[in-house]
C-alpha cells in the first residue's frame, strides 16, 4: 500500500523537476527572432482565415441549392 502512495506522489514531483529543469534551460527570443516567430503567426492565422471564408463561401450556396432555399 505504501508503495503504491510513493508511485502516486512520485508522479508529480518528477513532472515538476522536468518543469524547472526546462523552464531553466530556455531563454527569451531576441528581437529578430521574436518578429519572425510573430511574422509566421500571423500569414498562418491569415491563411486559416482565408480558408475558413472560402469554405463558408461555398457552403451557403451548396447549402441553399441542397436545402431548396427553405
Amino acid at each position: 500500500m505504501s508503495d503504491q502512495i510513493q508511485e502516486i506522489i512520485e508522479v508529480p514531483k518528477e513532472f515538476l523537476r522536468d518543469g524547472l529543469q526546462f523552464i531553466s534551460k530556455s531563454q527569451k527570443p531576441d528581437r529578430r527572432e521574436f518578429i519572425k516567430i510573430s511574422q509566421a503567426v500571423g500569414v498562418g492565422f491569415l491563411i486559416m482565415g482565408a480558408v475558413g471564408y472560402v469554405v463558408k463561401l461555398i457552403h451557403i450556396p451548396l447549402n441553399n441549392i441542397l436545402m431548396g432555399g427553405a
